[in-house]
């Protein structure tokens, strides 16, 4: 069953920001994890951004699943998506 990906306005602004190779990995990625979600996904033990994270590369997509969509909150640098939670 494929997820359909929702993207938050947040997470627009995110991609916005990325260099156009690392939104073409990211994307690329995105839809082949929406095939399967939950054998690419890590939990979150901190709620407070989201209760998934995809990792792709140097890059973390925090997500939540409702139903049949994947809802993308934030995409970031892992050195930089933690902070200001």
């Amino acid at each position: 069953m494929k997820f359909k990906l929702v993207y938050t306005k947040r997470a627009v602004k995110d991609i916005g920001k990325l260099d156009k190779q690392i939104y073409k990995r990211i994307k690329e990625s995105l839809e082949r994890y929406s095939q399967d979600p939950f054998t690419h996904a890590d939990f979150l033990n901190d709620s407070r951004i989201g209760s998934y994270r995809f990792r792709i590369g140097n890059y973390r997509v925090i997500f939540d699943i409702k139903e049949d969509q994947i809802i993308i909150l934030r995409v970031g640098h892992r050195g930089r998506i933690y902070r200001n939670i």
